[in-house]
Parts: C-alpha cells; structure tokens; sequence
C-alpha cells in the first residue's frame, strides 16, 4: 500500500506541475483544453494547485487517511468530468478517467488495509 500511495501522489505531481505551469502560462494546448482566460479556468486552476500543495504535502508526510481523501475527491471530480463536459473526446476529460482509475486502486488497498 505505501508503494501505491506514493505512485498517486506522485502521479498528481506528474500531471499537476505541466498542466498547472501551462495554465499560468497561457500555453496553446490550454486553449482547445481549458479554454480561453476565464473566471473558470481560474477556478479549475486554483483547484489544481490545492491538489498539487496537497500531494506535495503528502509526499512529506503520507497519512493514508488524508491521502484517501484527497484522492476520493479527485476520483469524484474526474468522474463528474464527461458529465459536465458533455463529452469523453476532450483529452481532459480522458485522462481525468484514467487518473481516477489508478487512484481508485490506491483508495481500495487504503480501506482494505484500515479494515485490518
């Protein structure tokens, strides 16, 4: 379990410090992805890096509760993502999907281990 905690984590960073840095800079693919400079985007973005200091944290300090949840809410608002998207053909919305796939596997050996 530890192994997959720190896999999630690090997982968050992997995807969290370029999609982050790539919002603040106003890269191009955040265009088709995220849309134009927006309240939004802002909102979805201070999201993000809530989660990024969150794992940072994590990482530091692993306490597989607190790990759970930061990763069932993650797991909650990804799988929301095709729903208030409208569709599964934006490259967010599909790695949302995957990502919470692999946390969901990390949030299952958290809670079979807690039931030990």
């Amino acid at each position: 379990m530890p192994t997959m905690i720190t896999l999630s984590l690090l997982l968050n960073l992997a995807v969290l410090v370029p999609v982050t840095g790539s919002i603040i800079g106003n890269a191009g693919w955040t265009l088709a992805a995220y849309g134009p400079p927006s309240p939004a985007r802002g909102i979805v973005l201070a999201v993000y890096l809530a989660i990024l200091a969150g794992s940072v944290a994590l990482l530091w300090r692993p306490v597989p509760e607190m790990v759970a949840v930061l990763l069932l809410v993650q797991i909650a608002y990804k799988l929301l993502t095709p729903f208030t998207v409208g569709t599964l053909a934006n490259p967010v919305v599909a790695s949302n999907l995957a990502i919470a796939a692999f946390h969901a596997v990390t949030v299952a050996l958290i809670v079979k281990n807690a039931a030990q």
